[in-house]
């Protein structure tokens, strides 16, 4: 059975910091990409970041612009566990993030780039809220 969990969502303050986590079990970090998303109300869901099954093959890791610089994806394959650090968070950031994994790093990536999923990811977690707010 295939499992995505995330954890690590929360309230804010504009300018803090916070790490989300997601524990992946069920597939193999070897075989799958993982890629975060979020989607705030009423907004269409969008990638944030994704990391490679193999980064030596497929460079990386990839960001959206708009969270270039201040979000750092990182992955332990041991744990099997995949980790969005957040920094200098702004309101707009607020949204329920959510991790996925996909064999071809190339879906995860297409949704750093565009407005709406064009082809959803193989596997979705839950989802954890984040609220940037004074």
């Amino acid at each position: 059975q295939v499992q995505l969990v995330e954890s690590g969502g929360g309230l804010v303050h504009p300018g803090g910091s916070l790490t989300l986590s997601c524990a992946v079990s069920g597939i193999s970090s070897d075989t799958y990409s993982i890629g975060w998303f979020r989607q705030a109300p009423g907004k269409e869901r969008e990638g944030v970041s994704c990391i490679s099954s193999d980064e030596n093959r497929d460079g990386g890791p990839y960001y959206r612009e708009s969270v270039e610089g201040r979000f750092t994806i990182s992955r332990d394959k041991v744990k099997n566990m995949v980790y969005l650090q957040m920094t200098n968070l702004r309101p707009e950031d607020t949204a329920v993030y959510y991790c996925a994994a996909e064999k071809l790093l190339a879906v995860l990536y297409r949704g750093l780039h565009t407005e709406r999923i064009i082809r959803q990811p193989e596997y979705w977690g839950q989802g954890t809220l984040v609220t940037v707010s004074s």
